[in-house]
């Protein structure tokens, strides 16, 4: 005879495919907000300690690409079982990318490869089977350097103490995002059936938010 799941069971995995939606809803619509210039303080430079981890800690907030990007990272970490290796990865690079931009380097439309890397990570999360873990790696690494080259951009000019602050406040909020969302999608059992469906629907979402944003660039 054949058996068909309980109502309680699809009730448990509905219930937990709306709590990973709600979470990334949640996080998208907290930075939501008119300031998508991607600089705190007006855009002013730091000068000093307080106000340079201040602004590292708002800059990867109020730039919805970028948190869009850092959620989805967290997500996918859960997702493909390697612990926060993707997370680690690309918030390192972020920190390489800041230098390139202080070193007065450049990286070439740096926008574009922002957007576009949150349409590939959610594409990826999006994804029944993920590539290989080094491969995800590699490419969070090379976003790395594109988001960080971006927040460098709001420390042109600081003296040390507020630059060092400001490394240390994205990479604080950066990495405690995405262990948030990591931590999340584990409790809610990213490997079973019915949460690994609620986190592919989040990866379709997050690659909207891309599409989106890469469409803007493209058009102007």
């Amino acid at each position: 005879m054949l058996q068909f799941p309980s109502i309680k069971v699809f009730q448990s995995q509905s219930l937990r495919m709306g709590r990973v939606g709600l979470v990334v809803t949640a996080g998208l619509l907290l930075a939501s907000t008119p300031a998508l210039a991607h600089h705190p303080f007006g855009g002013q430079t730091p000068t000093n300690a307080v106000q340079g981890f201040l602004s590292g800690l708002g800059h990867p907030v109020i730039g919805l690409d970028h948190l869009a990007f850092v959620i989805t990272i967290g997500l996918l970490a859960a997702v493909m079982g390697r612990g926060l290796l993707i997370p680690v990865s690309f918030v390192l690079a972020s920190l390489a990318g800041t230098g390139i931009h202080l070193m007065a380097l450049n990286l070439p439309a740096p926008e574009f490869f922002i957007s576009a890397s949150v349409l590939l990570f959610g594409a990826l999360l999006a994804l029944r089977q993920q590539p290989h873990t080094a491969i995800v790696c590699g490419l969070a690494t090379l976003a790395g350097l594109f988001h960080g080259y971006a927040y460098g951009e709001a420390v042109i000019g600081a003296d040390m103490a507020p630059l060092m602050a400001y490394l240390l406040g994205f990479a604080t909020i950066q990495m405690g995002i995405a262990v948030a969302a990591y931590q999340v999608a584990q409790q809610l059992g990213a490997n079973t059936e019915g949460s690994a469906l609620g986190l592919r629907f989040a990866g379709f979402t997050l690659a909207g938010v891309g599409a989106a944003f890469l469409s803007g660039v493209v058009l102007g």
